[in-house]
């Protein structure tokens, strides 16, 4: 393979390196584009390849607008509209494969070259994570190898040679990037944009039974958590999200009253717990934080409060990566002491729904043994039922509701039982409700990953969780997690329930077991490096900076003031290399010059387009045996500069000598008689 490579026409091997590297550009936009558009692409590209490869010539225009069209109309049948990121990424995509057969002129590569760069920042509306900055940035390394051969038309440099010069041309262009990174104005987080429809956690606004249990597969990173001294235990690390209240008899959602700020008074009872959050995107107006916390530090263009519920709201949904302080108090109580009319809407259940369930309940309502029983000791009959019943936790509890479209709870509780976190909360809630005690549904994160990664807990997104919190007269709300019932091991040791490893996982788990959770946590502690300083890095972090280079009170016109002084700075320094680079760049030129000067003296007119053999030609035509001293250096010279492996710079004693040489025949010498 590696001697066709070599053999191959420059134009064609050129081309086909122009296409690995746009197909390596296009890549990781598969997952953001419709499956269409890859194969569209990917067709087009192989078909490029085999247009190259057989030398063939370029189909008509009329061919490319045809297949332009048809992307067009499969893009408005894909989104609707032709305006937006989705759409307007999937037709540069397209753009992008098809401009490849219109490669018939250097303008054609050119237009290639720069929507490939283009492209690659399109990457960023989507992700900013470490793998694809490093995706992109080998991309740009290709792009620029491609341009630089674009700029060699002559011969056929080696691809080698091309990379190594875009490689050195892309350092030499490194400080002015990082300059600018530190010290251009912070205008909202790296590459901020809306999202149109997204967001990457686990959470959401309402909740229907099994779909935490989808959720729970999902192992990429939530938050990463930092505590400042003791670590909570796990059992106690419970990370509210969205609180349920309204139940239809198939959803769960929000209370009518859930946004309105908090009232009541907190009662605490352990000292304050300080640690910071790195928060993943998401697409709800709130933050997941720790159960009960009563403290949030600022976060640039968002405003919070704390709403009746204990859920922390914020302003806008987040789209973006958020970093922010807490303090949080694992003991405390809160709620009403006394029965008020709020809690009318924790009690309400559906007609018609469930009737098995709540016949159950009124059976253990009717038990002589909790004829008086308070709420706690009706929750506590209702654990022990979850603990003894013969319920089984598992990722996999199928779908229920289709047996009884009335009566999926009863399909859980009577009959299968067999379910996830959200199931035995669900029924729970059901239960005490039927009960007559005020209930909720409470969704969130609950536990860590076991170890710290860089000092970072990590909460990933199969750590969502639901549990539910009853009301008890005198006490106020009451946490119940009815899953630590059945599966004691995920909430006391956070040991979620895992499915089974791909093929590859699989392998390398048998050959060493720890070796897989090693090689990830290395890579998700270089992945947060990558967040805290460069994804992370904000207007305070600028500021700081300015305070540690000596400014007191520094402003945004220092800032600017210092990015101008730092450019300017920049670029003198450029001037002068591009000076200095201009005078060592070609030894031969400027040794060149001083020969043919020194000939000028000897009356040669010695032409900067004629070589040394030339010259040396009319030294022995005009100076006949007295010159081929002369003609004899300068026959060398021909040799060094232009033989099988011609000498860098010509040596300094040849010009010496030289020199030496053309002052002698100067004075001595006489033009042989015509």
């Amino acid at each position: 393979m590696a001697v066709s490579w070599r053999h191959l026409p420059r134009e064609a091997r050129d081309t086909l390196f122009l296409l690995v590297v746009i197909a390596w550009t296009v890549m990781p936009h598969l997952s953001n584009v419709p499956v269409w558009c890859g194969v569209l692409t990917a067709a087009v590209l192989l078909w490029r390849a085999y247009l190259a490869l057989n030398n063939a010539p370029l189909p008509r225009r009329w061919v490319l607008v045809v297949v332009l069209g048809l992307a067009a109309g499969l893009t408005l049948w894909s989104f609707k509209t032709l305006l937006g990121k989705e759409p307007g990424v999937t037709l540069a995509v397209v753009l992008m494969g098809l401009k490849t057969l219109e490669l018939r002129a250097r303008r054609d590569a050119f237009v290639v070259f720069f929507l490939g760069f283009f492209l690659v920042l399109t990457h960023f509306l989507f992700s900013q994570s470490l793998a694809v900055a490093a995706a992109m940035l080998a991309s740009v390394w290709g792009l620029l190898t491609a341009l630089v051969l674009a700029h060699m038309p002559v011969g056929q440099p080696s691809l080698r040679k091309a990379g190594t010069l875009a490689l050195r041309t892309a350092l030499l262009g490194a400080p002015i990037m990082v300059m600018l990174f530190v010290l251009f104005p912070r205008i909202g987080p790296l590459w901020g944009v809306p999202q149109d429809a997204g967001g990457k956690t686990g959470l959401s606004n309402s909740m229907r039974m099994g779909t935490m249990a989808q959720i729970a597969q999902d192992d990429r990173i939530a938050m990463r958590i930092k505590f400042e001294g003791a670590v909570p235990p796990p059992q106690a690390m419970y990370f509210r999200g969205p609180v349920f209240a309204r139940f239809d008899g198939k959803t769960w959602n929000p209370s009518y009253t859930s946004s309105t700020p908090a009232r009541t008074e907190l009662r605490l009872s352990s000292p304050a717990l300080r640690y910071e959050v790195t928060l993943e995107p998401l697409r709800l107006p709130l933050l997941p934080v720790l159960d009960v916390t009563t403290e949030i530090g600022a976060i640039d263009g968002l405003q919070t409060y704390r709403r009746e519920d204990l859920v922390w709201e914020v302003t806008r949904p987040i789209h973006e990566r958020l970093r922010f302080s807490a303090t949080a108090h694992i003991g405390f109580a809160h709620g009403p002491l006394q029965r008020a009319l709020p809690l009318k809407e924790n009690v309400a259940l559906p007609l018609g729904y469930n009737p098995g369930t709540l016949a159950w309940a009124r059976q253990l309502g009717d038990d002589p043994r909790y004829a008086n029983a308070d709420a706690q000791a009706l929750a506590q009959a209702v654990m022990q039922h979850i603990r003894t019943g013969g319920f089984t936790y598992t990722l996999e509890p199928g779908v229920y509701g289709e047996a009884k479209p009335m009566g999926a709870i009863d399909e859980f509780w009577l009959d299968r039982k067999e379910g996830f976190c959200e199931h035995f909360a669900a029924a729970f809630v059901v239960i005490m409700r039927a009960l007559g005690v005020p209930a909720r549904v409470v969704t969130g994160f609950q536990g860590t990953d076991p170890f710290p990664v860089d000092g970072y807990y990590i909460v990933r997104q199969s750590s969502a969780h639901a549990w539910a919190e009853y009301w008890q007269e005198g006490k106020g709300w009451i946490r119940a997690d009815p899953t630590a019932a059945v599966a004691p091991d995920r909430i006391v040791r956070s040991r979620n329930l895992a499915p089974e490893p791909g093929f590859m996982a699989g392998a390398i788990a048998s050959v060493n077991p720890q070796l897989l959770a090693q090689m990830r946590a290395a890579w998700e502690a270089l992945d947060n490096r990558w967040n805290q300083w460069v994804l992370n890095y904000s207007r305070g972090q600028q500021l700081d900076l300015m305070k540690r280079l000596g400014y007191n009170s520094p402003s945004w016109q220092d800032v600017a003031f210092l990015l101008i002084g730092a450019l300017s700075g920049l670029a003198l320094l450029g001037a002068a290399w591009a000076w200095w680079d201009h005078h060592r760049q070609d030894p031969w030129q400027r040794q060149s010059q001083k020969l043919r000067r020194a000939l000028h003296k000897l009356g040669l007119e010695a032409l900067a387009y004629e070589p040394p053999r030339a010259l040396a030609a009319q030294v022995r035509q005009r100076f006949g045996p007295q010159g081929e001293a002369l003609s004899r250096l300068l026959q060398t010279l021909e040799q060094q500069r232009y033989g099988r492996a011609p000498l860098k710079r010509p040596s300094a004693d040849w010009l010496r000598e030289l020199v030496r040489e053309a002052r002698h025949l100067r004075r001595v010498a006489k033009p042989p008689a015509r």
